[in-house]
């Protein structure tokens, strides 16, 4: 496995493994358990997002895109809520 992606917490890492795994690609968020060392650990570095060797080029393709904004959704595509 390679780190892909290095987020600023634990909610960034799961957008973004969801977001492979939406495409296809297996993701593993390394690092989840270090938070509770805050404190005794520095504060960064702590969560990466980690793929396969064989994902690691489209990976790095569709965050380039996530990181860009391609990936966002339009108005168009929000539905409407009925309440």
């Amino acid at each position: 496995m390679i780190r892909i992606y290095r987020a600023a917490n634990l909610a960034e890492a799961n957008i973004v493994r969801g977001m492979l795994e939406a495409h296809g690609i297996n993701a593993y968020v390394s690092g989840h358990y270090l938070q509770g060392g805050v404190g005794d650990l520095p504060p960064m570095d702590l969560m990466a997002v980690m793929v396969d060797d064989d994902d690691e080029l489209r990976a790095r393709e569709l965050i380039r895109s996530y990181e860009s904004g391609a990936l966002a959704l339009s108005d168009d595509d929000i539905p409407e809520s009925d309440s």
